[in-house]
């Protein structure tokens, strides 16, 4: 128990006193101005306890921890990220199975869109953008004609 005497822990006990007791003293302050006439104050002689109880509760729990097992205290140990295989990438674009999916002009272009991004990993979608109103052809895959 000697390491509850310690300047932290003297500290941290009388923090929650002056605490409790200064939310105590509110509490007790808000009664009396209920008691006059202010109906708010009914809350507020309810909420200072509260705070009360809470200080109650965290110097609690700080004692606990310090008690329990030095280990529990421990950090968690931070794992390493896993790399997963990525899957690759088809070298055509898809052909939609319904005739009526292949006809959507709106689907085809954000196909075409979607493609262009895959096929360009670093670009912004803005890039694209710029591309369609310079008039320059959409490649999507294939090797560059550098």
């Amino acid at each position: 128990m000697r390491r509850f005497l310690s300047p932290r822990w003297i500290a941290r006990h009388v923090a929650m006193v002056v605490l409790v007791g200064t939310f105590l003293a509110l509490g007790w302050w808000q009664i009396g101005r209920a008691a006059g006439g202010n109906a708010l104050s009914y809350g507020y002689a309810f909420e200072w306890p509260v705070f009360a109880l809470f200080v109650i509760f965290v110097w609690y729990r700080e004692i606990r921890g310090e008690l329990g097992d030095p280990t529990a205290r421990a950090p968690a140990k931070i794992r390493e990220p896993v790399l997963r295989a990525t899957l690759p990438v088809p070298s055509r674009p898809v052909v939609a199975a319904d005739p009526a999916e292949a006809a959507d002009p709106e689907l085809n272009e954000y196909n075409e869109y979607l493609a262009w991004l895959n096929a360009h990993p670093d670009a912004k979608p803005a890039d694209y953008r710029r591309a369609r109103a310079a008039g320059a052809t959409i490649r999507t895959s294939g090797p560059s004609p550098e």
